[in-house]
């Protein structure tokens, strides 16, 4: 899974919420292929790359071009939560698909 973390500056924020990412993947058993980690500014342009991105709930529309893409975008209100990273990505088609493909 190629995973993208933005946030306003790419700083502080994203480490923790990478971090979280990186736990919450591994309880799910999805492998992580490349994940960055980066300020909005770049991640708006680099997106379309990455199969989802994680950014803070407040900077969900600045990802509406990588959605229409097909990139799956999810919103984090705590992004120390591991738990709630988790939870928003299970429920998602892009996990489903996965789950399938691995024959789970």
């Amino acid at each position: 899974m190629r995973i993208l973390v933005s946030c306003a500056n790419g700083s502080g924020t994203s480490l923790m919420m990478m971090r979280s990412v990186e736990k919450a993947m591994a309880e799910l058993k999805i492998p992580i292929i490349k994940i960055h980690r980066c300020a909005l500014s770049e991640g708006k342009s680099s997106a379309s790359q990455y199969d989802v991105v994680f950014t803070p709930q407040n900077f969900l529309a600045m990802f509406k071009q990588a959605e229409k893409r097909g990139v799956l975008v999810i919103g984090i209100k705590n992004v120390m939560s591991a738990k709630e990273i988790k939870e928003k990505f299970s429920t998602s088609n892009l996990y489903k698909k996965y789950k399938k493909e691995e024959g789970e």
